[in-house]
């Protein structure tokens, strides 16, 4: 008890050394919970712009549709089906779609199409699609009209309220045959969606393909993104093996390896950072170790077992870094908070490239409480590290040779 005393008299028995200490833990835990919360922020708005184009954050088939992507493994609508996946906590909507191809003809202009039938609300709520209308209005689930991609519509010279005919092939071999108004002209950043998409009524698309009361696909908003890969597999146990059940990163793989590799040189930049903040602590206890030295020789001249001077440093930096930290922490939640409200922006070239892909050209800040946890323990966990110098020096340390000098 009497150590613990001593050790709080010895961290304010010399004010400015202390507040030299605290001040590099202070802005360690600021600058590595600022660098851990941009990464997730920047991360985590990637995956939000990717999710939001086209795929959801699960979507749900019947078993084997994605490996064969053909109308015949399509499945039909089920209303128990709907129920058992918004029955789950994390699913806040879910959209039901029938997706195949066609041939999309107007004049003496063809090309090939995908064809999606949607429930527009539900699909909006997902995907944000009538935010991406630039001409026109948004469809109507009686309406038996489309919506173009602006890239496919620029291929064929159409305009709002043109009339297109759709040919392709139905539900088990039937013919597919139709014509439709163009009620308005969506854009895309993906320059493969904005070149061959063609969105229209689910049961529109449904008696264009003959495929009544048929889908190819469920797709799922969640509340909380964090919880994606228990969502998932909570949703999967309760369907059966009838569905396959796929996240965002299973159907675009190609994303998940780009932010993974993000992820990796993040994690070096992260390691320079780990790197200064030892180097700015270590350096303080260097500068404490010659101030104190005449101290500590004197300290064990008159009696106390080196032990015990241990033991007596390891609660100085003890509450030193803790200390160090709890601010730290206080100081960086409305610092992330304004980040996260008013997110850094790219301006030129850069955010004009972001732009045409249909990423917004922000690093938003991560809220997330791990975040300022985890960074606040590991930098507790550097300084106590760098506390074994000065036991190191304790150790070998020759009283009257301490004294001396």
């Amino acid at each position: 008890m009497w150590l613990a005393k001593m050790a709080w008299k010895n961290i304010w028995r010399n004010r400015n050394r202390t507040a030299i200490t605290m001040s590099a833990i202070f802005f360690a835990v600021i600058l590595s919970i600022l660098t851990s919360s941009l990464k997730d922020g920047v991360f985590n708005n990637l995956v939000k712009n990717v999710v939001g184009f086209y795929t959801g954050y699960v979507q749900i088939h019947k078993q084997g549709y994605w490996d064969e992507q053909v109308l015949d493994n399509c499945m039909e609508a089920s209303p128990k089906s709907i129920n058992q996946i918004l029955g789950h906590s994390n699913v806040a909507s879910i959209a039901s779609r029938l997706e195949s191809f066609g041939l999309i003809s107007s004049g003496d202009l063809t090309k090939g199409v995908m064809v999606v039938g949607i429930e527009p609300e539900k699909e909006n709520l997902i995907t944000s699609l009538k935010n991406r209308l630039v001409s026109g209005g948004y469809l109507l689930n009686e309406d038996r009209s489309v919506l173009l991609a602006k890239g496919l519509a620029d291929q064929l010279r159409l305009k709002v309220n043109d009339t297109i005919v759709l040919i392709g092939q139905g539900y088990h071999g039937s013919t597919a045959a139709g014509k439709y108004r163009v009620k308005g002209i969506v854009q895309f950043g993906s320059p493969d969606l904005n070149d061959k998409i063609l969105y229209m009524p689910l049961t529109t698309a449904q008696d264009f393909f003959s495929a009544y009361n048929m889908i190819t696909s469920y797709t799922i908003l969640l509340h909380n993104i964090n919880d994606l890969s228990s969502t998932a597999s909570e949703i999967r146990a309760s369907l059966g093996r009838e569905y396959e059940v796929m996240t965002w990163a299973d159907l675009l793989p190609n994303i998940k390896q780009h932010i993974a590799s993000d992820s990796n040189s993040m994690k070096f930049i992260q390691g320079i950072l780990y790197m200064l903040v030892c180097f700015g602590i270590l350096s303080t206890l260097l500068m404490m170790m010659i101030e104190r030295k005449y101290e500590m020789g004197m300290l064990v001249a008159i009696g106390m077992k080196k032990l015990q001077l241990i033991f007596l440093l390891v609660m100085e930096s003890l509450l030193t870094v803790l200390a160090g930290c709890f601010l730290g922490i206080m100081a960086s939640i409305p610092l992330v908070y304004y980040l996260n409200k008013n997110p850094l922006k790219m301006g030129g070239e850069t955010a004009r490239a972001y732009e045409r892909f249909g990423f917004e050209a922000i690093f938003p800040a991560s809220t997330d409480p791990g975040n300022f946890f985890n960074q606040g323990l590991i930098v507790i966990a550097f300084g106590l590290a760098m506390s074994l110098y000065p036991i190191y020096k304790v150790i070998r340390m020759n009283p009257l040779t301490a004294m001396k000098q």
